[in-house]
């Protein structure tokens, strides 16, 4: 569903964000992107959806992605941003949700039959039409998440999905990223939601894959976490492994 072959960026010149990165995902995986601040995990989700310009070759569903393709590329993807102020641009929850459905060309019955089932889905059936700069930051981002569940993409990219949510919601996120079976990419500092999630985790630093295996076996090295800046989830904190 995607692959990255020897892609390199830079926001500035001689300081590279990515260094000649090559992984791929297949279709139906659930994989975590993982690694300390700057690391380069946002910077991928951008360059995926052209948003940046890449040197080197990224191709989602085997295109390219290229100026001629992203028409076609964004409509593969769902990007749940990391700042839900970013995504959420109508007036009410309800006309951010139907905007993209009805935007690819579904009927205004369609779209609205999308939008009852996520709502419902997600238990957010009282922010229907409510305005987005009326609600929460937690609710913004569950309607965030909603908008891009409603659009129906073969992959859905998710940034930080549970930054301001409370235990509840966070709970139901992660039930529904887990029923769902759309190829997920799912970039977060919560290690313990990448653990409740996914099954493969890619550990990022500087820009270079230092670990890219089994979510539970990278997850509990202790020593593999703390050499790149980061800990073990919080449910293995007691745990007395390496």
């Amino acid at each position: 569903m995607l692959e990255f072959r020897n892609v390199s960026f830079s926001y500035e010149p001689g300081t590279p964000v990515l260094d000649n990165l090559s992984f791929h995902i297949r279709k139906g995986e659930t994989v975590g992107l993982i690694g300390a601040n700057g690391a380069g995990k946002s910077t991928i989700m951008k360059l995926m959806l052209g948003l940046l310009p890449a040197q080197g070759e990224i191709l989602v569903d085997g295109m390219p992605v290229t100026k001629q393709n992203l028409s076609v590329i964004r409509q593969k993807i769902g990007f749940v941003l990391q700042d839900s102020d970013n995504q959420m641009f109508m007036p009410t929850v309800y006309e951010d949700m139907i905007f993209g459905p009805r935007n690819y060309g579904l009927t205004r019955e369609e779209a609205d039959a999308r939008v009852e089932r996520v709502l419902k889905e997600l238990g957010l059936e009282s922010l229907k039409h409510r305005h987005n700069h009326k609600i929460s930051g937690g609710e913004k981002r569950m309607a965030a998440i909603a908008t891009i569940l409603a659009m129906e993409p073969e992959m859905i990219v998710m940034d930080e999905p549970s930054t301001a949510l409370d235990p509840v919601n966070r709970r139901r996120v992660i039930s529904t990223i887990n029923s769902r079976k759309e190829t997920k990419l799912i970039a977060s500092h919560d290690l313990d939601m990448i653990l409740d999630t996914c099954q493969r985790v890619i550990l990022l630093n500087h820009g270079r894959i230092v670990a890219d295996g089994e979510a539970e076996t990278i997850l509990r090295d202790r020593a593999l976490l703390e050499a790149n800046r980061m800990e073990l989830p919080f449910c293995l904190q007691g745990w007395k492994g390496r």
